[in-house]
Formats: C-alpha cells, sequence, structure tokens
C-alpha cells in the first residue's frame, strides 16, 4: 500500500491472494488493509492537503502530466497486469492505459480553469465576487473492470483541484491500482496527496464515509452500494459523486443502417465481456427488421474467439471471477426457462485453454420480455438479450421503465426521431448512431439510480470543488 508516501505493509500483516480470471493461478499478493490503515492514509492526506493546496497550479499540473508521460512509458507492463488480474484482451488493456494518460492530461489543463467571478452588485459600497477552493481531503472508491483509467479519472480530478485523496481499489485489481500509485510518485507528487489502500472494503470504507476529515467521496460501484454509502456519509454531510448500476437501452429503428448498427452493438455489447457499466443490457429492435437485426448478430458474434486475455487472438476474455459467471448463467437460465430463444452461445466454456477460467461462450438470446431478469437486471456478460417494439413512443417507454438511467443507444435515419428519442430517454448519456461515450472532454454520469455527480469534462473538478462568496465593502 501506498500511505504517506512510503511503501507500507497492512497494520495486520496479512495479505491476500489475487488470482488470475483466467486460469485460476495467482497473480500476486497484496496487503490486507483494515480500518487502521485508513485512518493512517486519511491522516496522511489531511497532513499534506495544505501543501498541496498551496503548491502553485503550474506545478501541480505539471506532475499531472508528468503522470501520464509515466504510464505511456510503462503500458506494456501495466497492460499485461490488468489483462492477468481482471481478464480483458490485452488490446484493450493497453487502451485503457494510454486513456488514463489522456485523462491526467485533460485534468492538467483543467486545473489552470478553476475560475470565480465578479458579480454585478446592486449597491453601491459593496463588491461581490466567488472563488473555488479544494474541498479538502477526498476519497474515491475505484471498480474492478477499468481498474487503471479510473483511478485517474477520479484522483486525477481531486489533485487537479488540489485536494489530497485516498484510493481505494477493488479488492479484485489491487494491482492495478498500485501501478498507477507508483507512476504518480515517480511523477513527483508529494507524500500523502495520493495513497491507496487495499484491503476489506467494509472496513476501509467505513472509516472513509466516517471521517470527518474526508469532505469528499466518489464511488463507482453497483447501487446497493452507493445507497449504503448515501446512508453512511450522512453523519457527516460529505459531497458524493456517484456512478451506479445501469440498464443501457439500446434501440434499433426499422430506418437504421442495420450494417453500422449491428457492428457497434456487438463491439460495445462484448467489449470487456460485457462487463462495462455502458454496455447495452436490453436491445430493442423494431419489429419489421427484428429477424434480419437477429441474424446479423449472430453471425457476429460466432466470429468473437474467446480466450485468455494475453493470447493476441483474443477478443473477448472471462468473466472477473466464478460470482459473475454464476450470475450470468443465472440470468440465461431465467430467460431461456421464460421463452428466450437461445440463437447462440448460452454455455460455460470449460476444458483445454479455458480449464480453471471464468469463460461463458458470448451468447445472443431473442424473443425477451420484460419479466425475465436479463432485462430487469444488470447482467455484466457476454449475452444480448432481443427484445421488440412496434413505436416510437411504446420505445421510449419501455426504455424508462427502470429505476436506472447511465447509458442509452439509438440508431435511426430521422434526424427529427434522433432529437425526440435522445431528449425522451431518462439516461445521463445518450448516443445517437455512436457508441462512443466516454472522452476526457465529455461529462460521465448517470440520473435516478444510476447516480449523482459527472467525471470528465470541464464538470469533472466540480466535484472536489467549493464555491466561496466574498463580499468587500468600499
Amino acid at each position: 500500500m501506498l500511505i504517506a508516501g512510503e511503501w507500507v505493509e497492512a497494520a495486520s500483516g496479512k495479505t491476500y491472494t489475487r488470482a488470475n480470471p483466467a486460469t485460476g493461478e495467482p497473480v500476486g499478493e497484496v496487503p490486507l488493509g483494515d480500518e487502521r490503515d485508513a485512518e493512517h492514509a486519511v491522516a496522511a492526506a489531511a497532513a499534506a492537503f495544505p501543501g498541496w493546496r498551496a503548491t502553485p497550479v503550474t506545478e501541480r499540473a505539471a506532475a499531472l502530466r508528468r503522470t501520464g508521460g509515466v504510464l505511456r512509458a510503462r503500458v506494456a507492463d501495466i497492460a499485461r497486469l490488468i489483462t492477468s488480474e481482471q481478464g480483458k484482451p490485452i488490446g484493450a488493456a493497453r487502451a485503457e492505459v494510454l486513456a488514463a494518460a489522456e485523462l491526467l492530461d485533460w485534468y492538467a489543463e483543467e486545473a489552470r480553469r478553476v475560475y470565480g467571478e465578479w458579480i454585478p452588485d446592486p449597491l453601491p459600497d459593496r463588491r461581490l465576487l466567488t472563488v473555488r477552493q479544494p474541498i479538502g481531503v477526498a476519497a474515491a472508491i475505484t471498480p474492478w473492470n477499468v481498474p487503471v483509467s479510473m483511478v485517474a479519472r477520479k484522483a486525477g480530478a481531486a489533485l487537479a483541484a488540489a485536494c489530497a485523496v485516498v484510493v481505494k481499489p477493488a479488492e479484485q485489481t489491487p494491482l492495478s491500482a498500485l501501478a498507477v500509485a507508483e507512476a504518480f510518485t515517480e511523477a513527483g507528487l508529494p507524500p500523502g496527496a495520493v495513497n491507496v489502500v487495499t484491503g476489506d472494503p467494509a472496513s476501509i470504507g467505513g472509516v472513509l464515509l466516517g471521517d470527518d476529515r474526508v469532505r469528499a467521496v466518489s464511488f463507482t460501484g453497483s447501487t446497493a452500494t452507493g445507497m449504503l454509502l448515501m446512508r453512511q456519509a450522512a453523519g457527516t454531510v460529505k459531497k458524493l459523486s456517484l456512478e451506479l448500476g445501469g440498464n443501457a437501452p439500446f434501440v434499433i429503428f426499422d430506418d437504421a443502417d442495420l450494417d453500422l448498427a449491428v457492428a457497434a452493438l456487438a463491439a460495445v455489447k462484448f467489449r470487456n465481456a460485457g462487463q462495462t457499466c455502458v454496455s447495452p443490457n436490453r436491445v430493442f429492435v423494431h419489429e419489421s427488421v427484428a429477424e434480419a437485426v437477429t441474424a446479423r448478430l449472430t453471425r457476429s458474434v460466432r466470429s468473437l474467439h474467446v480466450g485468455n486475455g494475453l493470447a493476441p487472438e483474443a477478443q473477448v476474455g472471462p468473466l472477473v471471477d466464478h460470482a459473475a459467471l454464476a450470475k450470468v448463467e443465472r440470468h440465461v437460465a431465467d430467460a431461456l426457462d421464460r421463452g428466450a430463444r437461445l440463437e447462440t452461445g448460452g454455455r460455460r466454456l470449460t476444458g483445454g485453454e479455458y480449464d480453471g477460467g471464468a469463460f461463458y461462450e458470448p451468447t445472443v438470446l431473442s424473443h425477451v420480455d420484460s419479466s425475465m431478469l436479463i432485462a430487469t437486471e444488470e447482467t455484466f456478460g457476454p449475452v444480448a438479450g432481443l427484445l421488440t417494439f412496434s413505436g416510437e413512443d411504446e420505445v421510449v417507454a419501455a426504455a424508462n421503465a427502470t429505476p436506472y438511467g447511465l447509458a442509452s443507444y439509438v440508431y435511426t435515419r430521422d434526424l427529427g426521431r434522433a432529437f425526440r428519442v435522445a431528449e425522451g430517454i431518462e439516461a445521463g448519456m445518450v448516443g445517437v448512431n455512436d457508441t462512443r461515450l466516454s472522452a476526457p472532454e465529455a461529462p460521465f454520469g448517470g440520473v435516478k439510480h444510476s447516480g449523482l455527480g459527472r467525471e470528465g469534462g470541464r464538470q469533472g473538478l466540480d466535484e472536489f470543488l467549493e464555491t466561496k462568496l466574498i463580499t468587500i465593502g468600499i
């Protein structure tokens, strides 16, 4: 763990082993931190905050750019580490590391644009102005599906806002987060500005949510956990940024370019074995093109090569662990029991190169309906469930018939329809004839039970800043 600029073991002396989801073989041992380590990290961040806040913005920005440079220089090694402990194909892991570096470049630029404002005053003997100041110590609780870029996204924004930060990475991917921590230290960030505590989520999270010195918490994970954090944060009135679960609709109208739509659907659905928060969970296809879309998608999915992410030919890797695999199996079994039709896939892959791994065959289900688990819960796996619709109002209502609202996608050639549906869907992000929702320059986040706040874009620093009014009598 990294605390106060030092690499330390857990206070308990305990460790845990992270296994490769493709083979079941150990990847490495990691300190099993608890509340004592979290308290140590919070104290280190609190001590470092005044100095980091006073550091000139040009120096803070340069440190973030240097960190991005370290990530680029080590892209091959860090990508291999991501694949070994998370499972995604090595090409996707390399892209993630480079995306993390781009995020740090963006935040380095945004650090120089934390502006206040003069406010016209109705009183002649007073002046009104605002300044935006760092909120203080921030906590970043990061997920396992994008373990490097999410540390960069959260910690980079906090550091750009002049906050000190404590990172709690997901227990499935601690080594990837520690690689980012190493990049921060090599880039010359002062001791305590960035701290990373690995280990037990309940005990560490309890400290981060309960300690009054932590003034902001950024979390990416399940909605159930996000709701728990909201309750825990209430006692100290913390600022929360939450990116939670989704149930993304992917709508294909009868006038869509079907080749474009199906290619985009296959790419975004099966990326990272379906383990992304923006992965389409419900594919709504107009009834007049349902047969054509099903046939095209089935052909595309059958061509995907599943394997160990370290193999260059692998297009789909394993699920992160066997618990995730069991959830996918449960969702597919429920759909088939309720009348869905299996077009391809539908089974766990075992034996040979799959021995010991958490592999599931890329799957397409047709004749799915809204009663099935695959349409009501986030599957987080390589399964595409196809539903049909007949009208625009009907599909917008169906897309919105969920408590979630993170990502959504619409494919149509009708410009008016594109605007109507994009405006009508209740989601933080809508891709129209496009699935590339994430960019450093753009705000990322959801509505309803999918979260609060935004990451990235010019809004990204807002989660770690407070606005102060200053009045001056003259």
